[in-house]
């Protein structure tokens, strides 16, 4: 091979060499390239994926987890955040006898055995009746509500058809307490009654589930009434009794009892019996707590101008055949103080026929006696209302409390607006904010409330509302004694026995009504029947109770200023 061949080859052969390293180094780069628009598609994918996620997905499994953590049913609190229902979950004691489903027998043991030793771990259970349902083969509840130790001794007694499943239960750890405000969850999971039927809508709604439902009702305040309610009934041996703590500024009421009560974490036939609310669903007439009202109509109409006018008060009125007549013989005539003080069926009528039927009825309707009452709770009577114009006669007995009938919870909605400047507001079991109360609408002029509290005072001081006299609360206010209608006319020994209060008199803020329903002449109350010698003292232990829990404490030095009217009560004694 010559030089010159050689020289060739060697050139092309280096030529080759570069033609090929050129091309791995550009293999080598597209390859890269390659690999990071892949990194990048993956990139752009997994971008891509997360922003669908979140427009799309995020929010039902945010809200699927936020619900899993959430109690099935919501919390109802008091004003102050005290737990009034609550769910929790709860085990309970279910009889399965299909649990082997072989066609064999459910119990490895008799029915009486497995009764037996269910009595040892649950000593309150009859032992014949859950042998009889043992034995017949139909499943069902043994129990409701399970401790977890008491769980564990069930499963140890080896019967496969004792299932112990777990579930939600709404429980009442203020127990009976509040329990005609509260009602109670039936077993299809819906409230009943009372504000759990109210709020049964709300209570489930997932997005409203953890927040509680706070109530106007004041546990403190509520347990106070209910205490020395049930003590009052109890002493004098009455069938049933109500009572209502109300706002007179904002219609919030911060206390309703109704007796006997029942418990909503047991309903059973006793419960459902005592389940009726007497302060919001039974109408009564309410006797002489009627009459200031009756004085405020006729002051505000300028019927009444004259505190100090007398009027005849020694013989009954006649209308017709009918015979208005007092208690006793008061005296040969009474003013308006006096007429208050001494509860005078005569003088009121009297000024109730002076004023006319219109305006007395305009007033009584103003307060809302025509009507259900205004409050959330879905059990409200329909007062017993004359319709039409009022003759003189029906004018008169309305004056004082008889012919109609109404709630005592429209009682206490009607003497609010008379303590607090003239201004009637509905009742509320929803806590209401600071300024936030509803306007209402005026009934009463400022002036004829004013009067009206030194008038409601002076009965506490001086007449049969003084058993209600706490001392350093200045408490107000009137009783009432009524007979209650029956077939024929009126039962002369059953009485609805009422004390309608207000108090502090120098500055309402609360009213207070006590009712019994047929007490009887007993030691406690002197072997005495009337508002006097029961409902009265009954408020005369609430208030100093409930009064510093709500701000209002005792002061001896204060008052309202009677001045005035001492000189025209006992011939100016005072």
């Amino acid at each position: 091979m010559t030089a010159l061949s050689v020289s060739t080859a060697i050139s092309s052969g280096r030529v080759a060499l570069v033609n090929v390293r050129q091309r791995s180094l550009l293999t080598a780069r597209l390859r890269v390239l390659w690999v990071v628009a892949g990194f990048v598609l993956v990139a752009i994918a997994a971008l891509a994926r997360i922003g669908i996620l979140g427009l799309f997905e995020d929010a039902p499994q945010s809200r699927s987890l936020s619900e899993a953590l959430l109690p099935p049913r919501g919390e109802i609190t008091d004003r102050n955040g005290v737990p009034l229902a609550r769910a929790f979950p709860a085990y309970a004691l279910w009889y399965n006898p299909r649990a082997l489903d072989d066609g064999g027998a459910p119990l490895i043991k008799s029915p009486a055995e497995v009764a037996r030793e269910l009595a040892h771990i649950f000593p309150d259970i009859d032992v014949q009746d859950v042998t009889r349902r043992l034995a017949s083969g139909r499943p069902g509840y043994l129990r409701r509500r399970l401790l977890p130790e008491e769980a564990n001794k069930v499963q140890a007694i080896g019967e496969i058809a004792l299932e112990i499943p777990q579930e939600t239960e709404r429980f009442y750890p203020q127990g009976s307490m509040a329990a005609h405000v509260l009602g109670y969850v039936g077993a299809d999971g819906h409230g009943k009654v009372g504000m759990e039927e109210v709020l049964d809508k709300r209570l489930r709604d997932p997005a409203h589930r953890g927040e509680p439902a706070a109530l106007s009702i004041d546990m403190r305040v509520q347990g106070a009434l209910e205490d020395e309610l049930k003590s009052g009934m109890l002493a004098v041996d009455a069938m049933g009794a109500a009572g209502i703590i109300l706002d007179v500024d904002s219609g919030e009421v911060l206390a309703l009892a109704s007796l006997p009560a029942f418990d909503p974490n047991k309903i059973d036939a006793a419960g459902e019996k005592n389940m009726f609310n007497r302060v919001t669903n039974q109408v009564y007439e309410l006797g002489s707590t009627f009459k200031p009202l009756t004085v405020a109509a006729a002051i505000d109409a300028g019927v009444v101008t004259d505190l100090s006018k007398r009027y005849q008060a020694n013989r009954p009125l006649e209308i017709g055949r009918f015979k208005i007549r007092d208690s006793h013989t008061i005296g040969d005539t009474l003013n308006v103080p006096e007429t208050l003080i001494h509860s005078s069926n005569i003088v009121t009528a009297q000024i109730a026929d002076a004023l006319g039927g219109k305006a007395l009825k305009r007033t009584m309707a103003d307060l809302g006696m025509n009507e259900r009452p205004y409050i959330e709770l879905p059990a409200r009577g329909f007062p017993i209302w004359p319709s039409g114009e009022w003759p003189r006669l029906r004018t008169m007995t309305v004056s004082y409390g008889h012919g109609i009938a109404v709630t005592p919870l429209h009682l206490a909605s009607a003497y609010a607006a008379m303590v607090n400047g003239g201004i009637w507001r509905p009742a509320t079991l929803y806590k209401v904010e600071p300024g936030h109360a509803p306007r209402g609408r005026r009934v009463f002029k400022a002036s004829t409330s004013a009067r009206m509290n030194q008038l409601l005072r002076m009965i506490a001081v001086y007449g049969t509302g003084r058993k209600a006299d706490a001392p350093g609360f200045r408490v107000g206010g009137k009783t009432g004694s009524a007979e209650k209608p029956g077939a024929g006319g009126y039962r002369h020994h059953s009485l609805i026995s009422t004390f309608a209060a207000a108090f502090p008199m120098d500055r309402p803020r609360y009213v207070v009504i006590v009712m019994l329903d047929e007490p009887k002449g007993t030691a406690a109350s002197s072997y005495q029947r009337t508002a006097a010698w029961n409902a009265a003292p009954i408020v005369g232990k609430v208030v100093p109770r409930v009064g510093p829990l709500l701000g209002v404490m005792p002061d001896e030095t204060r008052d309202i200023d009677l001045t005035d009217l001492k000189p025209l009560v006992h011939g100016g004694e005072g």
